[in-house]
């Protein structure tokens, strides 16, 4: 990390009212990678596969924080910028102590509910889904734009919770409102550490967007569970999602998933994962599991990583007979 001087924020509170400046602490992280990867498969071209052109890859990205004490908490704002001068992350923080923290996710921050608990199996690298078939844990949630937040602990429960109305609109700035977009999605995930390395972890998102049009009959409903353990170099968990559609003539989602992690030593990790996917049947329409299966490694040195992941997934994408694998190996320096 790069820590930069302290420097003077003034606050600003609507168009009259003008607190005055605290003193906040401004840092700059950031850092870079460079990848080789390779995917094959048995015709699914959204993936690349049977690639054949270049497979070196680079990226790099960096990361203003800054934060201060505004008297009831301490306020952080975080923006992230990729190498094409384009906005990764957006979002603020107000962190009162012991009465949580309050949060508003311009865009991409994942804070809260589900969204940020889609997916939470220990692994070394990637998840076993990575870059095969869907391609993601199957779970969206609240997601992550215009979402305000909330997250606090209370002994040994932990809640975190989001909100967003009109689904599909994108960031606004001050003063400014969306035309586009429609209902609004809840999203809570309460985690509870049972006993010493044991953990349980379930929420449910649900999204009034869809009962909205004349298409569609309900609210579409997403919920996941974790068990998670761990114990020494070792840690485990097992993973259940549903995705339930409010469209007619849609069919759901069915998400189970597994991964084991092992840490060899400090420097050195290993995992293997594995997810199965199914589209439920729906008339006279079979049901298709995606089964997609994962191995992860990484060395770490200091602030240098070298990471690798090796993924296939038959049945892509919920299509009988047709497979997908994918290759990646990234070096990745910190600062």
């Amino acid at each position: 990390m790069i820590n930069l001087k302290k420097v003077g924020l003034t606050a600003l509170a609507g168009s009259l009212v003008a607190f005055s400046a605290n003193t906040a602490e401004l840092a700059v992280t950031g850092g870079l990678e460079v990848t080789y990867t390779d995917s094959g498969g048995t015709g699914n071209s959204s993936y690349s596969n049977n690639l054949t052109g270049n497979s070196w890859g680079a990226n790099s990205n960096m990361a203003f924080s800054a934060s201060g004490d505004v008297g009831f908490g301490t306020a952080k704002l975080h923006r992230g910028i990729s190498d094409t001068a384009t906005m990764t992350t957006s979002y603020q923080t107000l962190d009162m102590g012991d009465s949580g923290v309050l949060s508003f996710d311009s865009y991409a921050g994942q804070l809260v509910g589900i969204a940020a608990n889609d997916d939470i199996l220990p692994t070394a690298y990637e998840e076993a889904f990575t870059g095969v078939g869907n391609g993601s844990s199957g779970i969206t949630g609240v997601a992550s734009t215009n979402v305000i937040g909330y997250a606090n602990t209370f002994g040994v429960i932990s809640i975190s919770a989001g909100y967003t109305n009109a689904k599909g609109a994108g960031a606004t700035t001050e003063s400014a409102s969306s035309i586009t977009g429609h209902g609004s999605v809840t999203d809570v995930n309460v985690k509870v550490n049972l006993i010493d390395g044991l953990t349980l972890s379930v929420g449910q998102s649900t999204d009034s967007s869809t009962s909205l049009s004349a298409a569609n009959t309900g609210d579409s409903v997403q919920s996941v569970g974790h068990i998670l353990y761990s114990n020494g170099p070792i840690s485990a968990g097992y993973r259940r999602a549903e995705d339930n559609k409010g469209a007619i003539s849609t069919a759901s989602n069915s998400i189970e998933g597994y991964s084991v992690a092992f840490n060899v030593n400090d420097n050195f990790a290993i995992s293997y994962g594995k997810q199965d996917n199914t589209k439920n049947s729906i008339g006279v329409t079979a049901g298709v599991t995606e089964e997609a299966t994962g191995i992860s490694a990484a060395y770490t040195v200091g602030a240098a990583s070298v990471r690798l992941h090796h993924g296939k997934a038959s049945n892509s994408k919920n299509i009988s007979g047709v497979d997908d694998e994918h290759t990646e190996i990234g070096v990745v320096l910190s600062f």
